[in-house]
């Protein structure tokens, strides 16, 4: 699986390229620019882009950016974006377009390598993966109007698991409820958030999107 990484600091990104040549990813580059990624990018056409949401020239939101042009021409091209932060917008525009294979890990999350391993090929594979600390600060931030207020407490824990990029399997282990009870709260929650099944919506993505905008 071929990566491409974006990160201006030296130690992290060789540390990071390291790990992912270790765990039988191919980095195919590892730049430290905006301009550099979204060049790369398009060249090299990785499987995934592990890519820090601020990098040079500005440390605004480069990454992000050139990440989100290159999904525009090539759609659900698989974005992991690392960031000391939250930042609301960016988890919302990283989800806006409903294609998943996406996720937001802050950087501490990337010093325990078979979470962060784990996260990339999540994301790799078309899963979404949002880092519990994204998850809570975001929660912290809401207020519970909106479309997620008609949810019961088991479907916003339900919601929630998703929203972190847990598999159905994994909802089971950490909710200690059947594979019946997991699709029948996933089913209300499509329901009460009138997310349509349409063969063109990833319905879990556009879920997490209502969830981080409570």
């Amino acid at each position: 699986m071929r990566v491409v990484l974006a990160e201006d600091l030296f130690l992290l990104r060789d540390g990071l390229s390291r790990t992912l040549a270790e765990h039988g990813f191919e980095v195919a580059a590892a730049v430290e620019t905006g301009p550099e990624l979204l060049r790369a990018l398009r060249e090299l056409r990785p499987d995934v882009a592990v890519v820090d949401i601020r990098l040079p020239p500005t440390h605004t939101d480069e990454g992000l950016q050139a990440a989100l042009t290159v999904r525009r021409e090539r759609p659900a091209l698989p974005v992991l974006v690392l960031s000391q932060y939250v930042e609301q917008l960016y988890a919302q525009e990283l989800l806006a377009d409903g294609h998943g294979a996406v996720g937001y890990l802050l950087k501490d999350r990337v010093t325990h390598t078979a979470q962060f391993v784990d996260a990339v090929r999540t994301v790799a594979s078309g899963g979404t993966v949002m880092d519990p600390q994204v998850i809570a600060r975001l929660m912290a931030r809401s207020t519970a109007r909106g479309t997620t207020a008609d949810l019961s407490p088991r479907e916003l824990d339900v919601l929630r698991l998703m929203a972190e990029g847990r598999s159905n399997a994994a909802v089971m282990a950490e909710l200690h409820i059947s594979e019946s009870a997991v699709a029948k709260h996933t089913a209300a929650i499509f329901g009460k958030l009138r997310i349509d099944n349409t063969p063109d919506a990833n319905r879990r993505v556009l879920a997490v999107l209502a969830y981080l905008k409570r």
